[in-house]
């Protein structure tokens, strides 16, 4: 039973302005190691080859909730 996805996103520009900066969700997966595979593809794409370091893979752990969002926001 899978009990972690792991999900990839891309994102490049700056941080403290938001009209700059792009966030793009490009999959979720199994393991670290597919999510890896999956940069191994998107890094050649235009746009994505610009940005080789703009790839970031966060675990989540499967039906817990975000602790960050308990008191609201």
């Amino acid at each position: 039973m899978i009990e972690n996805v792991f999900i990839l996103d891309h994102t490049y520009g700056s941080s403290d302005d938001e009209k700059k900066e792009a966030l793009k969700r490009l999959g979720v997966y199994s393991s670290p190691e597919e999510a890896k595979k999956a940069i191994k593809i998107f890094v050649k794409q235009p746009g994505f080859k610009d940005y080789p370091d703009g790839f970031v893979i966060d675990k989540y752990r499967l039906n817990t909730d975000n602790k960050e969002w308990k008191s609201g926001f």
